[in-house]
């Protein structure tokens, strides 16, 4: 098994998506990339601690790939719109990688440029590709929230 991270907005979406990929195994929403340590929900939407909300997966790299993922990453945000996405705003919303390993990190920076290069988008992609840092699950609630509380109040 692999893991992979990644920020795209609102961590309920962003774990739906992923979750439905045949392959990966396990989701988990939660924080990283800021300097506080054990943050919570609260800590993180005052906009001071550094952290994005983001998805922590584990997949089967047998079934789906690294690059697939991305794919998916992808199609799932506006990579072009930094430190929000639709309505919501701030630096926990960013767009960002977290590579895992060296070879995850090249592949996210082809991906990018591809994507960027694809004429897809007509603004600059924002999104960072930052190496993983330490992983803070988020509360028990906002684990697989759309999957109990169903689509209200997220993007996706």
């Amino acid at each position: 098994m692999e893991k992979a991270t990644f920020g795209a907005g609102c961590f309920w979406g962003v774990e739906a998506a992923f979750q439905k990929i045949k392959g990966v195994q396990f989701t988990t929403v939660g924080y990283m990339g800021g300097s506080l340590k054990n943050p919570t929900y609260e800590d993180v939407c005052t906009n001071t601690t550094g952290h994005a909300e983001v998805v922590h997966i584990i997949y089967d790299e047998k079934i789906i790939s690294y690059e697939q993922l991305l794919d998916t990453f992808w199609n799932i945000h506006n990579p072009t719109q930094l430190n929000r996405q639709g309505p919501d705003r701030g630096t926990q919303y960013r767009s960002v990688i977290f590579y895992h390993n060296d070879v995850q990190k090249k592949v996210a920076e082809n991906s990018k440029k591809k994507h960027q290069t694809s004429g897809r988008y007509k603004k600059k992609i924002v999104t960072e590709i930052i190496k993983a840092q330490t992983f803070y699950p988020a509360e028990e609630y906002h684990q697989k929230y759309l999957e109990k509380h169903g689509n209200s109040g997220c993007m996706l």
